[in-house]
């Protein structure tokens, strides 16, 4: 047969971009999937060449050893709607295709076919997720399957999506039906996937039975000399291979001109060559059947344009065949695993076995934060510097630190945040078994690094922060203080409460102390004094009585002697009730930082200090700071997830109908009429009030006798509105001839009446006013936030944020953690508001936004909450038309290489 490929005619459909991504398997390999086009007949000629009769009998119910012509082009010219199929490539081939047509309104046929040598990897699985949100996105909802009975692989795929499945037999075949609506089981179900591959691909880096490093030298100061000395004198239990083409030798092994030389398999390459050579030296390991790459070697998008472009071929070339990638630009990975004990970075420094696996992004401070741990005893089980973090991410070690029962701690310093709707689900999920404990850099200004192929998040850095709390996250300011946290829940347990005990020999620190907790939210129960000359008699019996009230949840216990002694049997005494203690205990043990010996107690599993160990500050105040952190953390762990919201109030089918009827007139996007504002609010049990705009005083007589009097007369211009004074506002008008004194007062205070934008609007009850606003932002997502209204408050960005989807919990903690918050409960005297109905409005926005993010905006403008209810007096939103809008919600993709548009 001829299988010359055919051009793609030049008025062929254009599917949309976003269908195309990087996706990872099973195994921890990547792949590509991308919709078929014409130029793919030879790919698929070839690809069906390789498939075993067994599975094109599986696929066509009957024999077909080769495809027609016919079949060719039928097959690979689609109408990327009614006609939809996708192709997952790998090293330039094509290894599975998946494809739906459409059999009815609303529902369509989907069928697989996957290489032999590539099944069981998780393929089918990907392309029916792909294919499923390719479907919703043209309006099908449900889809059908004929698979003959005996094909047990490809029916336990669909049963497996997580679908409500029903099936029935029709002349041998069976018929399998079901909508492809997201339920949270099939979402869970893809997420569950997408866990088991990630962290897969880290543990190939982590435990890896050979290593080769690229570029390794035989002069001592290089690069490659560094990494070579680094695996052999930090014991690495795996083979170390040399690749160096001008070298007979390295550090004592023998080198290889190229990785295919190698004699054996390799799993991890540590590369450390020029630049421009990186790209050759994938293709090279590729073909070994390497696993993953480490690109210690710099000039990518930390130098620039250029740069950048080299790390996205990097980036794309790498993932085109199967491989992970760390770097580039960064300092490695360690893992102090006795059992592996790989030390593939540029630190010298091995740090000692402990329970804290470390995620940063800067080679640099990856040498100093490896150094602070040495010196504090703290121990780590993992450590990654992901440099430009081109494709390994904080997101992935999340991943694999989730299953890791080595690791008990999550340390992360982030520079930047690729995808935070990914990183805020997994940290929520991961928090719930191990503290994660943050720094973000450039919190402030939301700066991203040269070097991360990520966007700036528009959402403001309180919404951040909102997610990070939201997530269980303990987010500190500084590198010092996560170390501080790091070490007290990496060896006490977490506290109750937040009533605290102070036992100590200083008067000074004991009252240092109860100042800091203090102002950190805690209560100081119980604070003894024993004295300068107390004795470790004296220190063991006032711990223990703390240890024993039911009154105290975690004890600060202070001793800096007057004289300069050892204080070990002071250190026994701290070392055993602490090991014993199912309540925290820290300490200022002779202003010693970190975890001095004597505190530590033996641990079975290798680590420097074991559980019970003490920690010790040098300042009282970092002991409680610390201790205060990790309350937070605790109670978050008490406190239940978001309950379910009830629907019975949202009406989302009508809230889509107006969204769509907007966004079909106009597609470019549009500012929402007040009457569509309406209806949209209504579907959500918001109840938006009549608003007459004027310009004549004929008009605002005209609209106050069709609200039956009682209105108001105000300004909506933007210059005007919330003035302090209220001058822009005229209340109780009762008649004509009020309208006219109103009109002629304000038409003299503000000037034009067009532009002052005036408005007539029933009479509202008195109230506190406040604002709710939401947004959905491209990479973050949807957020909401609430506050009192008013520049004052606008000015001192007096907010609360949140991320949807919301329970009645958070719409409670937002309402009472703003500072104005007093305005609401009875502030001097005032009435009490109805905060129920406050907290109701937030969850119905929150609803609102996260069901429809082509809600690009919305503001509840002006509410009057009251002692009995509330009035959403003014409210204004936006549309814009998303055509991938979270879809990574529903499917699973990798993040895009630098340089393209949409970061996944």
């Amino acid at each position: 047969m001829d299988s010359t490929v055919q051009p793609t005619p030049p008025d062929a459909p254009t599917p949309p971009r976003h269908w195309e991504a990087d996706v990872l398997l099973r195994d921890g390999g990547t792949a590509h999937i991308r919709p078929i086009t014409p130029d793919d007949a030879e790919l698929l000629v070839e690809f069906y060449a390789r498939v075993s009769d067994t599975s094109k009998y599986y696929r066509f119910f009957s024999p077909m050893p080769e495809l027609s012509d016919r079949d060719v082009r039928r097959f690979t010219t689609v109408d990327h709607h009614d006609r939809v199929a996708l192709v997952l490539t790998l090293q330039g081939q094509m290894i599975a295709v998946g494809r739906y047509d459409v059999v009815r309104p609303g529902e369509a046929e989907v069928a697989f076919l996957v290489e032999d040598k590539h099944q069981g990897r998780g393929i089918g699985q990907l392309l029916l997720e792909h294919l499923a949100q390719a479907a919703r996105e043209r309006g099908l909802d449900r889809f059908m399957a004929e698979v003959l009975p005996d094909n047990v692989r490809m029916i336990q795929t669909f049963r497996d999506a997580g679908y409500r499945v029903a099936s029935e037999y029709e002349d041998g075949v069976l018929v399998l039906e079901f909508p492809i609506t997201p339920t949270d089981t099939a979402i869970g179900v893809m997420q569950d996937r997408e866990h088991r591959a990630e962290a897969a691909s880290i543990e190939r880096f982590f435990n890896p039975r050979s290593v080769a490093v690229i570029g390794a030298s035989r002069r001592s100061d290089t690069i490659g000399q560094t990494l070579v000395r680094n695996l052999v004198t930090g014991d690495y239990t795996g083979r170390v291979y040399a690749v160096n083409p001008s070298a007979r030798a390295v550090s004592g092994l023998p080198t290889y001109s190229s990785v295919s030389e190698i004699p054996d398999e390799v799993d991890v390459a540590i590369v450390a060559v020029p630049a421009e050579a990186v790209q050759d030296v994938v293709l090279d390991c590729a073909a070994k059947g390497v696993h993953g790459l480490v690109v210690i070697s710099s000039g990518f998008a930390e130098t620039g344009e250029e740069g950048r472009q080299r790390q996205r071929r990097l980036v794309g070339l790498s993932r085109s065949y199967g491989l992970r990638l760390i770097g580039p630009n960064c300092l490695g990975v360690i893992n102090t695993d006795p059992a592996v004990s790989i030390n593939a970075s540029l630190s010298s420094v091995m740090p000692p076995r402990g329970r804290a696996g470390f995620f940063c992004q800067s080679g640099a401070l990856g040498s100093a934060i490896l150094e602070k741990v040495q010196n504090r005893g703290l121990g780590l089980s993992t450590f990654v510097s992901a440099g430009n973090r081109a494709d390994v991410s904080g997101n992935d070690l999340l991943q694999y630190w989730e299953e890791d029962d080595s690791t008990e701690v999550v340390l992360l310093y982030l520079e930047s945040i690729g995808n935070p709707r990914k990183f805020s689900r997994i940290a929520r999920r991961v928090s719930q078994r191990k503290p994660i404990i943050a720094v973000r850099s450039g919190r402030t200004t939301q700066g991203v690094p040269m070097g991360h192929a990520v966007r700036r998040i528009a959402a403001p850095p309180q919404a951040v922060d909102a997610m990070f709390r939201q997530a269980g996250i303990i987010q500190v300011d500084t590198l010092e203080e996560m170390f501080d946290v790091a070490q007290l829940v990496a060896h006490q347990p977490l506290p109750r409460g937040r009533r605290v005990a102070i036992v100590g020999n200083s008067d000074a620190l004991g009252l240092l102390a109860a100042d800091a907790a203090a102002a950190v939210g805690l209560v100081v129960n119980r604070s003894v004094a024993l004295g300068a000359d107390a004795t470790a008699e004296d220190f063991e019996d006032a711990l223990d009585a703390a240890i024993d009230s039911p009154d105290v949840d975690s004890v600060v216990a202070v001793y800096i002697p007057p004289l300069n002694v050892s204080g070990e049997e002071v250190a026994n005494v701290l070392a055993a009730i602490g090991e014993q203690s199912d309540k925290p205990l820290v300490s200022t043990f002779l202003g010693v930082e970190g975890v001095p010996e004597l505190l530590r107690v033996p641990d079975v599993a290798g680590s420097t200090a074991g559980r019970g160990s003490v920690p010790s500050y040098p300042a009282v105040e970092a002991a409680v700071r610390a201790l205060a952190r990790v309350v937070e953390y605790a109670v978050w762990l008490r406190t239940p997830d978001p309950a379910d919201l009830e629907e019975a109030e949202a009406d989302e089918a009508a809230a889509r109908a107006v969204i769509s009827d907007l966004l079909a007139r106009h597609p470019e996007g549009a500012e929402i009429p007040h009457d569509e504002l309406t209806a949209l609010l209504k579907a959500y049990a918001i109840d938006l009030w009549p608003t007459y705009p004027v310009t004549e005083l004929d008009e605002a007589v005209a609209a106050a006798e069709s609200l039956g009097w009682d209105v108001v007369l105000k300004a909506t211009a933007e210059h005007l509105r919330e003035r302090p004074d209220l001058a822009h506002v005229w209340r109780n008008i009762d008649g004509p001839g009020a309208m006219s004194d109103a009109w002629g007062a304000l038409h003299e205070l503000v000037g034009d009446p067009e532009r002052a934008g005036f408005v007539v609007q029933k009479n509202a009850p008195p109230g506190v006013p406040i604002t709710i606003r939401s947004m959905e932002d491209p990479l973050f997502g949807p957020v909401v936030s609430f506050g009192i209204s008013g520049p004052v408050i606008e000015l001192l960005a007096d907010k609360a944020y949140r991320i949807p989807p919301l329970g009645p919990r958070d719409a409670a903690a937002m309402v009472r953690e703003i500072k104005s918050a007093p305005m609401l409960f009875g502030y001097r005297g005032s009435d009490v508001v109805d905060v129920a109905e406050v907290e109701r409005l937030i969850l119905r926005v929150a609803q609102l936004q996260n069901d429809l993010p082509q809600v690009s905006q919305l503001e509840l403008g002006l509410v009057l909450a009251g002692a009995d209810g509330s009035s959403v007096l003014t409210a204004t939103g936006r549309v814009d038309a998303v055509a991938d809008a979270r879809s990574d919600w529903f499917v699973r993709r990798m993040p895009t290489p630098v340089g393209d548009t949409l970061p996944t």
